[in-house]
């Protein structure tokens, strides 16, 4: 079995990614997901998994495979110049802010696992109810201070969100965190780009490299005798699970539909319509061009398995490039792998 043949994970995002929608004709023509199940607790204490979606209000466009390549060449900078453009024009793009809402008890034995970061919940199960709206309105003035200093973490949440069993995201939540202060430094929180914008921040953490905001002589020790309050919640959190034996092992285990294939199928079969097939062989056939038979031939396979159709004729428009002569033969020597990465 290849190495595509024996991860099929990715497979429904590399599907997406080779689809129209794997080529945006700039940023503000997208949608972003939230990807990673979370937990909202309500004033009630019931607790309720969700998906966060943005949809982009200027509609979706994207870019052909041709076009995106002869972009790629003569302008690097494109998508984020495009961007800022708008915005300095005052043409602030908006996305609207969805959520999907799962009952907590659902995900236990809901037909496939919830908490898998490589699959989607279908609309019908649980359709879209909108939170608001995100309009880009400002743009950086200094790109370094703003831009390259900025360190978002999936661990910054407020109470009434919480984290779900998906291994991925409990090893972003730790990692992004130590990312930052590694690349940024100790106390990057104090920079003025990653503080809150209307709240004062009261942190427990005292001196390390670079402090330059500090709380004076209270105590950064709890509990204390000096009146400094802190948070004294023991046991297990409102927004946690980790008390669930149940929920935690359903979260492991195989569900009834846990078929990584079955996402990327239906995305080809019930989601594309005929001209976006059309363009997704074009697409895939294209980056298959000059790849080493014995890699290819698991290339193959991979698209079979998400639909025997579109594999046949992702296969079938590869070998008629060849034959015409309008792929160059890779050197035997040789081995270029598929490109597979993609957001999960």
């Amino acid at each position: 079995m290849g190495l595509l043949d024996a991860y099929p994970e990715s497979a429904h995002q590399v599907t997406y990614l080779m689809g129209n929608r794997g080529l945006p004709r700039s940023w503000r023509y997208m949608n972003g997901y939230g990807s990673h199940t979370y937990m909202w607790v309500n004033e009630a204490g019931e607790r309720f998994w969700v998906k966060y979606h943005f949809h982009t209000n200027q509609g979706v466009e994207n870019l052909t495979a041709d076009e995106a390549e002869r972009l790629a060449g003569a302008d690097g900078e494109y998508h984020r110049r495009d961007l800022f453009d708008a915005i300095g024009r005052g043409e602030h793009p908006t996305w609207e802010l969805s959520v999907q809402v799962m009952p907590y008890e659902d995900a236990k034995d809901y037909r496939y696992n919830p908490f898998d970061l490589t699959k989607v919940w279908p609309h019908s199960d649980y359709p879209l109810i909108k939170v608001g709206t995100m309009t880009l309105n400002e743009n950086p003035t200094n790109f370094f201070a703003q831009i390259e200093q900025a360190a978002f973490a999936p661990s910054n949440t407020v109470p009434g969100i919480g984290f779900s069993p998906d291994k991925m995201l409990l090893g972003r939540v730790f990692a992004y965190a130590d990312a930052h202060r590694a690349r940024i430094g100790t106390n990057f929180h104090q920079l003025p780009v990653n503080q809150p914008v209307n709240n004062e921040p009261a942190p427990y953490i005292v001196n390390g490299n670079m402090a330059y905001q500090h709380t004076g002589d209270a105590p950064v020790y709890a509990p204390n005798s000096f009146g400094r309050p802190y948070a004294d919640q023991e046991g297990p959190v409102a927004e946690g699970w980790e008390a669930d034996g149940e929920m935690v092992r359903q979260a492991y285990i195989l569900h009834a539909e846990d078929d990584d294939w079955r996402q990327a199928g239906t995305l080809v079969r019930d989601v594309f319509d005929d001209a976006t097939r059309d363009r997704f062989v074009d697409t895939v056939s294209g980056a298959l061009a000059g790849v080493h038979p014995e890699v290819l031939e698991r290339a193959f396979q991979y698209w079979h398995n998400v639909d025997e159709q579109i594999g046949a004729r992702i296969k079938d428009a590869v070998q008629a490039n060849a034959a015409a002569g309008d792929a160059d033969p890779a050197p035997e020597t040789i081995l270029r792998e598929p490109a597979t990465n993609a957001r999960t």
